[in-house]
């Protein structure tokens, strides 16, 4: 590890870099691709190809206070109701224009809190989905868990759906973190949670911790670490808490003074981690950890791990669709995100057209800088062998952007004949390195 000093002195502390779970990120999305673009990128998928799914529902009964994503709160199924119906008229949008034979690799649900739903729900909305493509044999069904509106009833409805995996939203069991970001979760409630689904036949499981949250400390991320480990999961997550009380309205609930200092955030994140190893959990890119035999470390050693909207993973799918307001698909061609608002998504489909509102269509050099990115946070080193199989005409830009980078980052860059990688002791600092290659960001 370097000195802290030394990274302090790189920017690792002051730095506000991108999660770069795309690139360009969705700030520099624009709005150049319509519903018939993005209409004629769907006709464009080959036939019996594999697809991905993605489906967000944004309703949660009670709104935390640290959450980033687009929810909205509801105390009746009245409003949830409404949206599915226009789900329901999205897949069948998407049916009219999707070529034959297509099926699905991953199906994922998030939120918000797509547990909200009803067991009579989760049913109509998967028969729908089923109606649209199916489930690859080796494909996989992953929803995202609250514990707290969690029950055998949706369990059941979910499993007999076809649920391959679930994701369990943590965050931390401390109570004294949980009560000053508005949650309230006991471990007790996960371990049913986690008991129910192994009893349905779903071994698979990841979930996920948030560092540098207020009033947190070594000693109490290390005991919800230690509870969360004690569960066994497949795959386990380190995020840091994004502090955005102007952007976030909820987040000023959250007073500035309890939140750790940007060097105190660091040495939560390391004791987490260090947790996870002695576990014997593999460290996968540069915040989560996984099993030696999941898919994630297979994806790893075989140089197939990617990172996406929903983090690092393994899924070989060129396309991923996404369902529902602010859902974003990713093609070839590019990125397209449906209108963030309900009112403006559920409007656009009401009236038979897709609800396509930002969007970035791939240019220039957008390939070559995103795999670089990509690379580096997913292995920490980029192969010239496959930026000259991939990029090859690119070349001379990708060994300009390298030599900036190490110009940037003296002796923390590491270059031979094979690959460009980066060092043990600078792993902290890969995302601010990344915004090095970033055309959008800057440097």
């Amino acid at each position: 590890m370097c000195q802290k000093s030394q990274l302090a002195k790189l920017g690792l502390f002051d730095a506000k870099v991108p999660r770069y779970t795309s690139y360009p990120t969705v700030p520099h999305f624009q709005a150049d691709v319509g519903a018939a673009d993005y209409a004629a990128w769907i006709q464009a998928i080959p036939a019996g190809s594999r697809i991905s799914l993605y489906l967000h529902i944004p309703f949660c009964h009670s709104l935390c206070w640290f959450c980033m994503c687009r929810t909205q709160g509801t105390r009746s199924n009245t409003p949830i109701a409404g949206y599915l119906a226009a789900i329901k008229q999205e897949i069948a949008l998407l049916k009219a224009q999707l070529p034959a034979g297509i099926s699905l690799s991953r199906l994922h649900w998030d939120g918000g809190t797509p547990t909200i739903l009803s067991p009579e729900m989760i049913k109509d909305v998967t028969a729908a989905l089923s109606d649209l493509a199916p489930l690859a044999p080796d494909g996989e069904f992953s929803v995202e868990i609250d514990p707290n509106e969690f029950d055998q009833p949706r369990c059941d409805a979910l499993l007999a759906a076809g649920l391959t995996r679930a994701s369990i939203g943590i965050q931390g069991f401390d109570e004294i973190t949980q009560q000053a970001i508005g949650r309230k979760l006991e471990f007790e409630t996960v371990q049913n949670v986690v008991a129910m689904l192994r009893q349905g036949g779903v071994e698979d499981f990841s979930a996920d911790l948030l560092f540098g949250l207020p009033y947190q400390t070594p000693e109490r991320i290390a005991q919800s670490t230690r509870q969360l480990l004690s569960l066994a999961p497949d795959r386990l997550a380190l995020y840091g808490y994004k502090h955005l009380p102007a952007m976030i309205r909820r987040q000023t609930m959250i007073p500035s003074e309890s939140l750790p200092t940007p060097e105190d955030r660091l040495g939560l994140f390391e004791t987490a981690r260090d947790l996870c190893r002695k576990s014997g959990y593999k460290d996968i890119g540069i915040d989560n950890f996984a099993k030696p035999q999941d898919g994630l470390c297979q994806a790893r050693e075989a140089r197939t791990l990617r990172r996406g909207f929903q983090g690092y993973n393994d899924d070989p799918a060129p396309v991923l669709i996404g369902l529902g307001a602010s859902a974003i698909s990713r093609f070839p061609q590019g990125y397209v995100q449906n209108a963030p608002s309900t009112a403006r998504y559920m409007s656009a489909v009401e009236n038979g057209r897709f609800a396509a509102a930002r969007s970035h269509i791939f240019a220039d050099d957008d390939r070559l800088r995103g795999y670089m990115i990509e690379s580096l946070l997913c292995t920490f080193d980029i192969s010239r062998h496959e930026i000259r199989e991939r990029f090859g005409d690119q070349e001379g830009q990708f060994d300009t952007l390298v030599a900036k980078a190490s110009q940037a980052f003296p002796d923390m860059l590491v270059e031979t004949e094979d690959s460009v990688s980066l060092r043990q002791s600078a792993r902290p600092l890969a995302r601010v390195i990344a915004r090095h290659f970033d055309a959008y960001e800057g440097s």
